[in-house]
């Protein structure tokens, strides 16, 4: 998209206000990138706050809009400022993406009370902070989108995933139940489930995985989904449940994964 279609206001989130957590680094950055070229005012909150920066910096160099945020979103205190920030910048969301997370790979004998508390905290607990934050602005426009990012692992188990696959069925249905309550007052929140993908997280989690002996390979990937995914496709679904092209779609996970999930 070009900046001359961009001054007329084109745009699949022409005129929208974005809030992306994770939003520097693979899925979130593309999405970052991704939203802005789209026409939104784009705020990218992550725990590494010099990447956010630095990547909202390009993102205006190419003649869009951003603002770059450092915040741990399991945190209530810094999710609050960080919210706080967005709206005296650019003013009341209009999307929500709620992207940050991470994972542990590890036989679940061994997992640690304080291993489960974090990946719960940084998966699941940052998505209620964070929409419950932003959720006021959003009912006071009377119109919003939110968007979760799941996993293929919200319903297909993985040996050494235990934890991750608990917090993703919880990414999923936290999605489904928002959509529900709020669908009277103009709120939409969909899922988006990817399967795996060509990031230094995905990367890190099929080696991981084949330390604990799961046939992880590219080769044993490419027989499930034919290939990995790449971080734009990701992106472009969370673009469609995020924009008024879904305006009828609330309360689904939306599978990119290429057929894993059919067999």
């Amino acid at each position: 998209m070009t900046n001359v279609e961009r001054s007329k206001g084109k745009g699949r989130l022409a005129g929208k206000v974005a809030i992306i957590t994770g939003g520097a680094g693979g899925c979130g950055a593309a999405a970052s990138r991704l939203f802005a070229a789209e026409g939104a005012k784009v705020i990218i909150i992550d725990l590494n706050g010099d990447a956010a920066v630095n990547l909202a910096s390009q993102i205006i160099a190419d003649g869009d809009q951003a603002l770059g945020l450092g915040a741990d979103v399991s945190q209530a205190v810094q999710v609050r400022e960080a919210i706080a920030r967005g709206l005296a910048e650019f003013g009341p969301a209009d999307v929500l993406f709620n992207h940050a997370g991470t994972l542990i790979v590890k036989p679940f004998l061994d997992v640690q009370e304080h291993e489960w508390d974090w990946l719960m905290a940084v998966n699941v607990k940052s998505m209620y902070l964070v929409t419950q934050a932003v959720l006021p602005q959003m009912l006071a426009k009377g119109s919003g989108s939110i968007v979760c990012t799941s996993s293929i692992s919200a319903q297909y188990a993985t040996p050494g995933e235990v934890v991750y696959n608990a917090s993703k069925g919880a990414c999923q249905m936290f999605a489904r139940a928002i959509a529900v309550e709020f669908r009277d007052r103009g709120i939409r929140c969909n899922a988006v489930a990817p399967g795996f993908i060509r990031t230094p997280h995905g990367e890190r989690e099929m080696r991981d995985l084949q330390l604990m002996g799961v046939d992880a390979s590219e080769a044993a990937i490419k027989s499930q989904q034919g290939r990995l995914c790449e971080p734009e496709e990701v992106a472009r679904a969370a673009l469609f449940l995020a924009s008024d092209d879904a305006s009828f779609v609330s309360g689904t996970q939306l599978f990119v994964d290429n057929g894993f999930s059919a067999v």
